[in-house]
């Protein structure tokens, strides 16, 4: 690990369409593919689910109740790493809920943020960032402009990728000096959807090239809807494809060391999943 470990983004175009279900996947397999102990913030200060999406229904420690220390600097490695929950079943995932104060999101500073950035990416190999689909706040710009790899999620929705999709990224970006051309797009399939426009024609609209697809699935759903949405991405042969072609695409992008060849045979990822994916 170096002082300079990337920062990946993950945003939405449209709110509630599965951008954290896509970032927080894209965590557990990042952990998978690579060496790399992989740190989760929830910057989603204004719609902050990840906590019951794990069952976390009152978490200890949250970005909120790490005011004190952002606001004065003070924040340490170490106590950013302990304020973290582990994520089940991956022993190289630490997780940092997000905000809930939802009156406050608007109240974070530029310099809390990366403060907080500053110190993620001293305590882990690489760091995720779920800033959601609201750009009215300090963590969604600060978290885009510092990341090493930004990924907008998407669907295929005209009204998201075409209106949201060109009314925020490609208008906004600009103007807070952030690349327009410097995202990647993932699609995201509800399982109530059939039909729509097709990736290569979204991925032309946005002016992004496609890094993968999420499709979710009723049972996903419910295994968010029970607080077992990380369980399900450790022990279920489904779940454990969940955002594994864009989560490889990013560990070969940003050149982060690999598990070994017998960890990539599918045979040992059966074996491990049937043992708990305790292997961490």
């Amino acid at each position: 690990m170096t002082a300079s470990s990337p920062l990946v983004t993950f945003i939405g175009t449209t709110p509630n369409i599965g951008t954290t279900i896509a970032a927080l996947a894209a965590a557990y397999r990042i952990s998978e593919e690579s060496e790399a102990s992989v740190g989760f913030l929830c910057l989603n200060l204004k719609s902050s689910k990840t906590h019951r999406y794990l069952g976390i229904d009152r978490p200890e420690t949250t970005v909120d109740s790490l005011r004190p220390e952002l606001r004065t600097g003070t924040l340490l490695p170490d106590k950013l790493f302990r304020s973290m929950h582990p994520a089940a079943g991956r022993a190289g995932v630490r997780i940092l809920f997000g905000n809930t104060l939802r009156d406050q999101a608007e109240y974070f500073t530029p310099e809390e943020v990366d403060h907080l950035l500053d110190k993620a990416v001293l305590t882990f190999d690489v760091v995720i960032a779920d800033v959601g689909a609201y750009w009215d706040n300090a963590a969604t710009l600060c978290a885009l402009r510092r990341a090493d790899v930004r990924v907008a999620a998407t669907t295929a929705a005209l009204s998201h990728f075409q209106e949201d999709g060109t009314r925020w990224i490609k208008q906004l970006s600009p103007v807070y000096g952030i690349a327009e051309d410097g995202f990647e797009a993932i699609v995201v399939h509800p399982p109530w959807r059939n039909g729509g426009f097709h990736v290569k024609e979204i991925g032309k609209e946005l002016g992004m090239p496609l890094i993968g697809e999420l499709k979710l699935s009723e049972s996903m759903l419910s295994q968010l809807d029970g607080g077992t949405l990380g369980e399900y991405f450790v022990r279920s042969e489904q779940g454990r494809r969940v955002m594994a072609e864009p989560a490889e695409r990013i560990v070969r992008r940003l050149g982060l060391p690999r598990r070994s060849a017998i960890a990539a045979q599918p045979w040992y990822r059966k074996l491990l999943a049937h043992r708990g994916g305790v292997n961490g």
